[in-house]
């Protein structure tokens, strides 16, 4: 292994707890942080700077609630691919900005995109952009209304 690239990082319990305190808070003081774990703010920033420096942690973020986020479109596609060009199928799918994220699946459907566009007119669209990917076989769309 290369010297400039780090060793993957060990999770142990401990790191376990403080990502799920990050996951319910990304934004939570390493005082409280370290409060809430019964350890020295030390610790905490220690540990996570171990696991930003490994990249077992890839950063914060903030979460937006849902009717925050103005007018946007919220869709699940399945994709079903005829024969062996899946890698050619996601490469094109990766040129819609609108597909947030393309997972491989088992079962009927071989892909499914998490689709995020600001009116119908963008996701009629981006439906028949996808539809027009050469080797494409089928799809089916659902439109996500409420999370609960």
């Amino acid at each position: 292994m290369p010297e400039n690239t780090p060793n993957k990082h060990q999770f142990d319990d401990f790191d376990r707890r403080l990502v799920a305190l990050l996951l319910r808070d990304g934004r939570a003081p390493i005082a409280k942080l370290a409060d809430i774990l019964d350890v020295s703010r030390s610790t905490v920033q220690s540990r996570l700077d171990r696991m930003l420096e490994s990249g077992a942690l890839l950063g914060f973020t903030a979460r937006v609630r849902e009717d925050y986020e103005g007018g946007q479109i919220n869709a699940i596609m399945m994709i079903k691919i005829s024969g062996k060009s899946t890698t050619q199928v996601i490469t094109n799918l990766r040129r819609l900005p609108e597909l947030r994220k393309v997972h491989t699946t088992s079962g009927k459907w071989d892909l499914v995109a998490e689709v995020r566009v600001e009116s119908l007119a963008e996701f009629d669209r981006i439906l028949r952009e996808v539809r027009q990917i050469d080797n494409i076989q089928d799809s089916e769309t659902s439109m996500l209304l409420t999370s609960v």
